[in-house]
């Protein structure tokens, strides 16, 4: 049950006359993140060239940085509202471990939106892993078997050289107008990505490459979108039975996310306003840049898209589910 808010006059007030498409995000942190920074467009996408050639199963990572072997725990992550905790490997690489219903649908996002030529976190799935010296976990502990193992994880390996150097938003950014950074809007409705807050978009410095821009923690996708009430992730029933656009003019595209809080939420009118605004960032997008963005994503073949959802954990019978919703939004944007 829903408990009963009292609203103020004036928020309700407020509410009724903000132009939510109006709303202005907070202004950018770190210097190198401002929205008048020249910066090339690789520090967003990178052109893979053929990617019919890429090994989706591996993802950005590749084989080469598999996770295995041996694992110590070193800290418990309470931030979020996933069980987190951090290890090490025998090489001493540096592994963020996630566990509940994020951890299948969010490594299968950084594969497909990687494959589209842009930058994700290398991400893995390993259906168990033991942890030495691991303790009785605050959060997540359901996922850990009597005899220490742990059940159905997302490792996230931490790259070195790699430094963070602040976040960047949707709206103000060094590349609004660029069929890049629509073509990335564009796959967070095609994955159905819900959590789009600004601080999961992050900016890297990395040693001898220089700046690149991120989505990460991708693990709000392969659902439904929606208000805390309707939305889902790793639903792959629901993100088939969901409609990926949703109004087509002469020029331009409108792709379905649904993000607005219950009116309730309308308490806290600057949350309220922030998740309305959300929706924006599949609105209004060239049908030269989707259609574009539909033809990169069309040299996938269909091994190569099972391979975004094997490497996840689903079943079989799942993999090819998925697979023919997700081939299906690809022919839509071709067909614009």
């Amino acid at each position: 049950m829903i408990p009963m808010l009292k609203l103020h006059v004036s928020s309700v007030v407020l509410l009724l006359v903000l132009p939510m498409t109006a709303y202005q995000p907070p202004a950018l942190k770190g210097a190198s993140t401002a929205a008048n920074e020249a910066l090339p467009v690789a520090a967003l996408w990178n052109d893979r060239a053929d990617i019919s050639t890429l090994d989706v199963l591996h993802g950005p990572g590749g084989l080469q940085h598999q996770p295995g072997g041996k694992f110590t725990f070193v800290e418990e992550d309470k931030q979020g509202t996933s069980p987190k905790f951090v290890v090490l490997d025998e090489q001493g690489t540096r592994w963020k471990v996630k566990l509940g219903d994020e951890t299948k649908s969010e490594t299968a996002a950084t594969r497909l939106v990687w494959a589209a030529g842009y930058y994700t976190d290398e991400d893995y799935y390993l259906p168990e892993l033991r942890v030495e010296n691991l303790p009785k976990l605050e959060r997540g502990g359901q996922f850990v078997s009597a005899d220490g193992i742990v059940h159905g994880a997302r490792l996230e390996r931490k790259l070195k050289g790699e430094k963070k150097d602040g976040n960047w938003s949707w709206f103000k950014n060094p590349f609004v107008g660029t069929r890049e950074l629509d073509g990335l809007r564009i796959m967070m409705a095609l994955i159905n990505n819900w959590d789009l807050k600004e601080v999961n978009n992050s900016v890297y410095d990395v040693k001898g490459e220089g700046l690149r821009y991120v989505v990460s923690d991708l693990g709000a996708t392969f659902g439904q979108t929606g208000n805390a009430i309707t939305r889902s992730k790793s639903n792959l029933g629901e993100y088939s039975g969901t409609k990926f656009i949703q109004k087509i003019t002469s020029d331009h595209v409108d792709f379905v996310m649904s993000s607005r809080p219950l009116f309730l939420s309308a308490v806290d009118l600057p949350y309220y306003a922030k998740r309305t605004h959300m929706q924006d960032i599949a609105k209004h997008i060239p049908r030269a840049h989707a259609k574009w963005l539909g033809h990169v994503l069309a040299q996938l073949s269909d091994e190569q898209l099972r391979d975004c959802f094997r490497a996840s954990g689903y079943a079989p019978v799942e993999v090819e589910f998925i697979v023919s919703s997700v081939k299906m939004r690809i022919a839509e944007l071709i067909h614009l």
